[in-house]
C-alpha cells in the first residue's frame, strides 16, 4: 500500500491526493491546486531538494552516518582519505584500490607555480586567508583545460582528485601569506594530515609534525567531509546545476563558509576568545552574557542537539 497525503485548499475546497516517498511529497500538489500557489521555506527546513544516498544525518539523536556507516566507526578506524573514497565511491577501498588512491592523491598536491608567484603574491598583504583561498581555488580552474568536461567521467574524476590533493596545498598557501611565511612545498613521504600541518607551520629544518596532531586533523577532515545539504552544499549545488566546472563550484561553496552564520562562525569563537582575553576574565564575561550584554559563541551546535552524561 503506498502512503499518500491529500491536501485541500479551503479556499475553494479543491482537494489533491499525493503520493509519500521517502518522507516526502511533490511540492507540484501544490500548483496543481493553484498554479500560482508556491511553499516558502528560506532555511530549507522542510524542503528535500536532492535524493541522496552519501551521507544520513539525525541531529536530535546525534547520527551521522557516511554510506551507512556510522562516523565513530570511521573516526576511530579509518582515515580521511579512505572516507573521501567512500564518499566518491560507495564503498571501503581495499588495499589495492587504497594504495592507488592514496599514491594518485599524494603526487598531486602541488600546484602551478604561477598560482604562487602571480596570482596569490598579487593579494595585498593583510588579505584575509578565506578571501585569498576562494579566488585561488575558482582560479585554479583556469589551469586544465579539460575543467569543463563535467560529462566525461574520466576528466570529472580528475577534477575531483585534484581538489582533494590540491585545496590543503592552497589552504596552507593562503596562511603562510597571511603570516608573512615563505610557502612550504607539498611532501610526498606525508600522511594527508601531516602534510597539511607541514605546509601550515613548518619552521626550520628540524620541525616534526606531532602525530597525535596529525591524527586529530585527520579525524577533523573526516567529521567535516560531507553535512547533508547544509548552506554549503546548497550553495556548490546551486552552482554546480549550471554546468559550470569544479572548481568553480567549490569556491562557491567555500564563500558560503566564509559566512559567519557558517565556517566563518569559528572565527567569531576565535575572536571572542581574543576579546575575553584570560581566564580570570571569564566569570565576568559569562556575567555578560547572562544579562544580555554579551554573547556566547561556539558551544553548542545548530543541528547537534543530544550530549552524553
Amino acid at each position: 500500500m503506498t502512503d499518500t497525503i491529500t491536501i485541500t485548499d479551503d479556499r475553494t475546497g479543491k482537494t489533491v491526493t499525493v503520493p509519500i516517498n521517502g518522507g516526502t511529497f511533490s511540492s507540484a500538489a501544490l500548483r496543481e491546486l493553484d498554479p500560482g500557489l508556491f511553499m516558502y521555506d528560506p532555511a530549507y527546513l522542510s524542503t528535500a531538494a536532492c535524493a541522496s544516498a552519501i551521507t544520513y544525518l539525525d541531529g536530535d539523536n546525534g547520527i551521522l552516518r557516511y554510506r551507512g556507516i556510522p562516523i565513530e566507526q570511521l573516526a576511530e578506524k579509518s582515515t580521511f582519505l579512505e572516507v573521501a573514497y567512500l564518499l566518491l565511491n560507495g564503498d571501503l577501498p581495499d588495499a589495492d584500490q587504497m594504495a592507488k588512491w592514496s599514491h594518485d592523491v599524494t603526487h598531486h598536491t602541488m600546484i602551478h607555480e604561477n598560482m604562487r608567484k602571480r596570482f596569490v603574491d598579487g593579494f595585498h598583504y593583510d588579505a584575509h586567508p578565506m578571501g585569498m583561498f576562494i579566488s585561488a581555488t575558482a582560479a585554479l580552474g583556469t589551469f586544465y583545460d579539460d575543467a569543463k568536461d563535467i560529462f566525461d567521467k574520466g576528466s570529472y574524476d580528475k577534477q575531483v582528485l585534484r581538489l582533494i590533493a590540491k585545496v590543503p596545498t592552497i589552504a596552507a598557501m593562503c596562511y603562510r601569506f597571511s603570516q608573512g611565511l615563505p610557502f612550504v612545498s607539498p611532501n610526498n613521504s606525508l600522511s594527508y594530515g601531516e602534510n597539511f600541518l607541514n605546509m601550515m607551520f613548518r619552521i626550520g629544518d628540524d620541525y616534526k609534525v606531532d602525530p597525535v596532531l596529525a591524527r586529530a586533523m585527520d579525524v577533523l577532515f573526516m567529521l567535516h567531509a560531507d553535512h547533508e545539504q547544509n548552506c554549503g552544499t546548497t550553495a556548490m549545488r546551486v552552482v554546480s546545476s549550471a554546468n559550470s566546472d569544479p572548481y568553480t563550484a567549490t569556491a562557491a561553496a567555500a564563500s558560503a563558509l566564509y559566512g559567519p552564520l557558517h565556517g566563518g562562525a569559528n572565527e567569531a569563537v576565535v575572536r571572542m576568545l581574543s576579546d575575553i582575553g584570560t581566564i580570570d576574565n571569564v566569570p565576568a564575561f559569562i556575567e555578560e552574557v547572562k544579562y544580555g550584554s554579551g554573547r556566547l559563541l561556539g558551544f553548542g551546535h545548530r543541528v547537534y542537539k543530544n550530549f552524553a552524561e
